[in-house]
């Protein structure tokens, strides 16, 4: 392949690259606990809702955008406590519990309606449940609960054979390294929050 050919495919794959790396690079940021994984989201879901759009998944594409806000409320919410240790982790409230399974069974029901009415997709339902779990995690993560790793990863346990169907490896590539990071997230998370509870102690 000539040196022409190799360029002209990086710059029509450009932002699906870019959206990719800071992607991984998002989860590897909280992963480490640090602040900076929400810029590095902000960039990453940015060009994947004009990526996804562009190939017409327009649910995949709704749902970056969800991500995109959810990014811009949690950076607001983890700078707001200021302080060396921030936002403490804390393990989720039964009424914190009872909020995402609103978000996520009314929101499945919801998106499920939408795709199968308005959008000629093939997996209305799959599609709808991967987004509506996906939700409910990030907000969690936006409120620094240990199990948002936790429904962050079912929503990830669906979406790779989801994304392989809808023809675009590269974000089910993408999918599969955030399962693997996700679980060292949860179980780092875990040590982290023992600690904070030591040193409250």
């Amino acid at each position: 392949m000539s040196t022409a050919a190799i360029f002209q495919l990086v710059q029509e794959h450009l932002l699906e690259l870019i959206a990719v790396a800071t992607g991984i690079l998002q989860v590897l940021l909280a992963w480490r606990n640090s602040v900076w994984l929400y810029p590095a989201g902000i960039i990453s879901t940015t060009c994947s809702v004009y990526v996804l759009a562009d190939v017409k998944l327009y649910a995949e594409s709704f749902l970056n955008l969800y991500y995109l806000i959810m990014s811009i409320y949690g950076w607001q919410h983890w700078l707001r406590h200021k302080g060396s240790s921030s936002l403490p982790i804390t393990l989720t409230t039964t009424k914190e519990w009872w909020i995402a399974s609103v978000i996520i069974v009314p929101g499945c029901l919801f998106l499920y309606l939408v795709l199968s009415h308005f959008t000629p997709s093939d997996v209305p339902l799959w599609d709808a449940w991967v987004s509506a779990t996906a939700w409910a995690g990030m907000w969690l993560l936006a409120r620094r609960k240990l199990e948002n790793w936790l429904l962050l990863n079912l929503s990830n346990l669906f979406a790779i054979p989801l994304q392989f169907h809808k023809g675009i490896p590269m974000y089910a590539l993408l999918t599969a390294v955030l399962f693997v990071v996700a679980i060292f997230g949860y179980l780092r998370w875990k040590k982290i929050m023992y600690r904070q509870s030591q040193t409250s102690c």
